[in-house]
């Protein structure tokens, strides 16, 4: 899990989710689309209060709330868990042997039980503690 970084009083946090070894997935639109797919299903059905997301050529961007992180913390588990079949299986069918054999070796690695390692460890949630501190968030996302 993540360390949070949680300021009294408040429910919205800046996360950011990394592809392993920073490698460029999301160039590819069949990629990002399988994160929207993914993010609205969290949104309907894992409760997911989603205010703003940009997807980067490597990582994620998002701004979430809740007032439970562990709930939030489940939510980007059950996410990255499905996003990394999703993704993996895209590749095998693509037949896109170089990034899986990046992911394959991050997994040997890190000795979790994986075959293919697509997400970096964590989200890196930071506490929106103050209205300035989210319009500076919400903004470096609509500049990304």
């Amino acid at each position: 899990m993540s360390a949070w970084k949680i300021y009294p009083g408040t429910d919205y946090y800046f996360c950011t989710t990394s592809i392993t070894k920073m490698y460029p997935v999301f160039v590819n639109p069949k990629y990002a689309e399988i994160i929207t797919n993914s993010l609205y299903y969290c949104r309907v059905n894992k409760g997911l209060n989603l205010h703003a997301y940009v997807i980067m050529p490597n990582h994620l961007h998002l701004i979430v709330s809740g007032n439970q992180p562990k709930a939030i913390s489940a939510i980007f588990r059950d996410f990255k868990r499905h996003t990394s079949s999703k993704i993996t299986e895209l590749l095998k069918n693509e037949n896109r042997k170089t990034v899986l054999g990046i992911f394959t070796k991050t997994a040997l690695k890190s000795r979790n039980n994986q075959q293919h390692k697509v997400w970096q460890r964590g989200f890196h949630p930071i506490g929106l503690y103050s209205a300035a501190f989210f319009a500076q968030k919400f903004d470096y996302l609509h500049q990304n």
